[in-house]
């Protein structure tokens, strides 16, 4: 049966595009949706600035004349200028469990780089590492968490029979926080807190975040700049990010160090599990969204570790016990009986070692694919 690619050229085909996946996904009684409401602004080149520095294009294929596949070509003008690369990334790439389909969406990719002088093709990889990345490939079983991919087992069998390989993997872990963390945290804690050059802030309510928000961003640009994939974000960048997760943040899981002179040199946030409540609204926000999705959080016994970061002058000197302990302080007195990582790459060697002090278990894997494209 013939396959067709078609261009997303209208806000019907866009409609089509964002829920196909609700329909492929069907009977995965795993499968998070996407929060409905932040996809129509994550596909809006007026609200989300990374279309005016990155060349896009959505297709749909079609297969019996019913939509059967989607996926999305990327080119980072701003990253391969800055790495020297000429590379073309494909995201959000799902179908039905059929190889003509699949092969027919990345091929359409391939060429589409192709003609625009790119050699290497890579993804699922999104705008930037801030975006989900990569596939599953372990943990299928386990609960789906925001910000990560969740796909059906099938599709990076379908990559790899397109003759893709492995770029790079994505590991996420998870750690008891009533058994699983030994006392030597705690002891570290003791010792490092005692440190008047640093100070361990904490937060009662959002309003009092506020003012670390910036901060919080610029250190991010600094520390993650040699991270795959990573590209720093701008002042317009860090406000879309804020208006995005700022509501969903609860202060009670946000920890900040500032050295002496009150300058912020390290962070970390969690945020309760809502993965529950966001499948039960099904991604809507309302009616009754928004209810499922606090009821979710405030019920769960799992935090999820989002992003963190210290300053590389202040590494090795104890602050990750600092914050980790109070951390883990927090999610007990909440109830909370386990925390599961954000991605970790597996070369990031010293986050791996902090992860194995703390009593951490592989918990998922997801894999970022390549493929050559030309020469």
């Amino acid at each position: 049966m013939t396959v067709t690619i078609r261009q997303v050229n209208t806000r019907s085909d866009l409609r089509t595009y964002i829920y196909l996946p609700e329909h492929i996904h069907k009977n995965h009684s795993n499968w998070l949706p996407p929060i409905y409401m932040d996809e129509w602004i994550y596909y809006n080149p007026k609200k989300n600035k990374a279309f005016s520095f990155c060349d896009t294009c959505l297709w749909l294929a079609y297969k019996a004349g019913k939509p059967a596949g989607r996926i999305m070509g990327i080119i980072n003008r701003t990253y391969n200028e800055l790495k020297g690369e000429k590379t073309v990334r494909f995201e959000h790439f799902d179908c039905y469990d059929d190889t003509e389909v699949a092969h027919a969406l990345l091929h359409t990719v391939e060429e589409w780089g192709k003609s625009k002088g790119m050699i290497e093709i890579v993804g699922p990889f999104g705008f930037s590492d801030k975006d989900p990345e990569g596939l599953q490939i372990e943990g299928f079983d386990k609960l789906p968490i925001l910000v990560t991919p969740c796909n059906l087992p099938y599709l990076p069998v379908l990559l790899e029979a397109a003759g893709y390989e492995k770029k790079i993997d994505c590991l996420d872990f998870i750690i008891d926080v009533r058994s699983g963390v030994t006392d030597l945290y705690a002891r570290i804690y003791e010792r490092v807190k005692r440190n008047a050059n640093f100070q361990l802030k904490e937060f009662r309510k959002t309003s009092e975040l506020k003012p670390y928000i910036g901060p919080v961003f610029y250190l991010i640009n600094e520390t993650y700049k040699d991270i795959y994939g990573f590209q720093p974000l701008d002042d317009r960048e860090i406000k879309e990010m804020v208006d995005r997760y700022l509501m969903l943040l609860d202060p009670r899981f946000v920890k900040v160090v500032l050295d002496e002179n009150g300058k912020l040199i390290a962070f970390i946030v969690g945020l309760p599990n809502m993965t529950k409540g966001i499948q039960k609204a099904r991604g809507q926000l309302f009616p009754l969204g928004l209810y499922y999705i606090w009821r979710a959080a405030k019920k769960t016994k799992q935090l999820d570790l989002m992003l963190g970061a210290i300053d590389e002058r202040y590494r090795g000197r104890g602050i990750d016990m600092l914050m980790g302990w109070k951390m883990i302080e927090s999610a007990r007195q909440a109830g909370i009986e386990t925390l599961e990582t954000h991605l970790v790459l597996e070369t990031n060697t010293r986050m791996l070692a902090e992860y194995e002090k703390m009593g951490a278990r592989l918990h998922k894997r997801f894999r970022v694919y390549r493929k050559r494209v030309g020469d």
